[in-house]
């Protein structure tokens, strides 16, 4: 068996405005299993970057231990990459950020790597605003360790063993909300029509664009009585809204009953288009997004779609001022005056 990837591509692909075709926004070969919904995301981040016409080497991937922080390795094979510890993605993208903040930042994790190891770490990423895109590849289960239940696992879902989970679930887009993430979204593996703008949206949003995508584990959380398996969650998914969204200075031509639309021109130009679908829900309101998720999760519904977002979010280098040059393209006598403005600074604190 080979992982290595045929180099052949049809002559006729089309190519983005960079002059690319999307082979170029491709990574190495998945070893996942056959059918993983890993996959299909990886999929979807190929096809976002290439329209959005981002230059690979201008994007850092970060991730930690599991089946999904094994996904950047299958995308943008041109940009950046780091695999981290388990559950310390967001520390290392909080310190590459810092250091080089014109790059995009994609972090990709799991359910077991945020939602119990690295729980801590998203907690602290999530309220300094760090701009850039956190996304979880949600199964509810270790497939790595033969699927245990993972803490997303709902109470009550059966495992491939036939053990019914005891425990609650940490539903980790309503703590994103909670915790004051400035963008939410929550979308399924097989639904890349859903999750193609969504990720645009989030990569333009200016802070922590938190995305959670139900991605079912085929190997050891596909079977009957589980709430993350493909059947479970077709059946009950309730979409908030159809997403659209419009590149900077595109006409829009995409047109919908008047009243139902909500048009945010985000900080460079570029346009989220929301056909509202589900009642009594405000995208723009924390408290509504919050009242819709707990009620969709009342009635056994997964709520999907961009659930909240802040138009006047203000990410972590604005807060504490950061230069507006990247750090990593200073000398060091710049990074650091020396004994004199040091002792000048200690001095106005006394």
């Amino acid at each position: 068996m080979t992982y290595v990837r045929s180099t052949f591509r049809h002559p006729a692909l089309p190519k983005n405005e960079l002059g690319y075709t999307v082979d170029y926004y491709e990574g190495s070969l998945s070893t996942l299993c056959a059918g993983c919904g890993h996959d299909s995301i990886n999929a979807a981040i190929v096809q976002a970057c290439w329209e959005m016409n981002i230059e690979p080497h201008k994007v850092a991937k970060l991730s930690g231990i599991g089946c999904s922080s094994k996904s950047p390795a299958y995308f943008l094979s041109n940009s950046h990459g780091f695999n981290s510890v388990h559950g310390r993605m967001p520390s290392v993208a909080t310190g590459a950020n810092l250091a080089n903040k014109d790059l995009v930042y994609f972090g990709v994790s799991g359910d077991g790597d945020t939602a119990s190891i690295g729980m801590g770490q998203f907690v602290h990423v999530v309220r300094r605003n760090l701009n850039m895109v956190y996304l979880v590849m949600n199964n509810g289960c270790y497939g790595l360790t033969k699927g245990q239940d993972s803490a997303t696992a709902d109470a009550g879902s059966k495992s491939k063993a036939g053990s019914v989970n005891l425990f609650e679930a940490i539903d980790l887009s309503s703590l994103a909300i909670e915790l004051g993430a400035t963008f939410v979204g929550q979308s399924f593996s097989g639904d890349k029509e859903q999750l193609v703008p969504l990720l645009k949206a989030a990569m333009k949003h200016k802070g922590f664009a938190f995305l959670n995508v139900i991605s079912p584990c085929v190997t050891f959380n596909n079977n009957a009585g589980s709430t993350k398996s493909y059947d479970y969650v077709r059946e009950h998914v309730e979409v908030t809204s159809t997403v659209d969204f419009v590149p900077m200075m595109r006409e829009i031509t995409t047109t919908y009953e008047a009243g139902s639309i909500n048009d945010l021109v985000m900080h460079d130009g570029t346009t989220i288009r929301l056909h509202k679908l589900a009642k009594d829900w405000d995208p723009f309101d924390r408290m509504s997004a919050a009242g819709a998720m707990q009620k969709a999760k009342s009635s056994g519904e997964i709520l999907t779609g961009l659930l909240y977002i802040d138009r006047e979010s203000t990410p972590l280098h604005e807060m504490i001022n950061v230069s507006e040059r990247p750090l990593n393209s200073m000398s060091a006598t710049e990074l650091c005056p020396g004994s004199s403005a040091l002792e000048k600074l200690n001095a106005s604190l006394r």
